[in-house]
């Protein structure tokens, strides 16, 4: 079959499924039902990408996929706009991104000088009153603090040096210690908050993607923690807690 027509068979096979004689599952399912399968299926290629696993890449792509068919189909169904709109829209924005691609404009020869431009353009087009709106407030906070500072870097403001990330690190660590002492958990809460948003500027500044900078670390916790899961018992003092930690940690070249 020529590959063109997976798609529209793609396509017709949701709509059958969502039919009078389809499943009683798919027909029943919304907009807002769906959300999890979205998120879940998104969180799936994800991992699949960071594994470099082609073949699962290749399936998690295709459940998402899904998911964007299975909304527009939804959305056709309500006389809303249908998938081939869903693609229109697209094919417009991608053209209208890329004016040093499909029109005149000259001079984004860099990476972040199209990316400056798309978000003065998308501000200028949505009639947002700053750059920063339009941020998902789904996004997990880590992500969130990321695009955040990404979208704010695009009028200037950003940091010059790692030295001045780290000042204001140290300068955060303080005020979380000031906090603790004052023990008003609300305190506490709002200058973690704040170490945590100059940590993400730190890996925005070296280019890490902060969540799954903390990934690797669960994972890592993970592998040494049930090592010596074990060994642990109430009755063990902080001190030995640690010794123990330390000594798996060090033996982690034996994983």
């Amino acid at each position: 079959m020529n590959k063109r027509k997976e798609f529209t068979k793609l396509v017709n096979l949701m709509k059958r499924l969502r039919g009078r004689d389809g499943c009683p599952w798919d027909k029943k399912q919304t907009h807002k039902t769906l959300m999890p399968y979205l998120l879940e299926e998104s969180y799936e290629l994800i991992e699949a990408i960071n594994k470099n696993d082609k073949k699962a890449m290749k399936e998690e792509l295709g459940d998402l996929l899904l998911q964007v068919v299975f909304h527009a189909q939804i959305a056709s169904e309500k006389k809303n706009f249908d998938i081939y709109d869903v693609a229109k829209e697209l094919n417009n924005k991608l053209i209208s991104r890329h004016p040093h691609v499909f029109g005149n404009v000259k001079g984004l020869k860099k990476d972040w000088h199209v990316r400056d431009y798309w978000e003065k353009n998308k501000k200028k087009v949505k009639k947002r009153d700053s750059v920063i709106e339009g941020v998902p407030e789904a996004l997990p906070a880590l992500l969130r603090a990321r695009r955040l500072q990404s979208k704010a870097q695009s009028t200037g403001f950003k940091w010059k040096t790692k030295d001045g990330i780290i000042r204001k690190i140290n300068e955060e660590v303080r005020e979380v210690k000031g906090a603790v002492k004052g023990r008003k958990k609300k305190d506490i809460e709002e200058e973690i908050g704040d170490l945590l948003f100059v940590i993400v500027s730190l890996s925005y500044f070296y280019k890490i993607n902060p969540e799954n900078a903390l990934q690797k670390t669960n994972k890592k916790f993970i592998k040494r923690f049930k090592k010596i899961e074990k060994k642990l018992h109430g009755k063990m003092s902080e001190k030995q807690m640690i010794a123990l930690w330390k000594k798996t940690k060090n033996n982690k070249g034996r994983d």
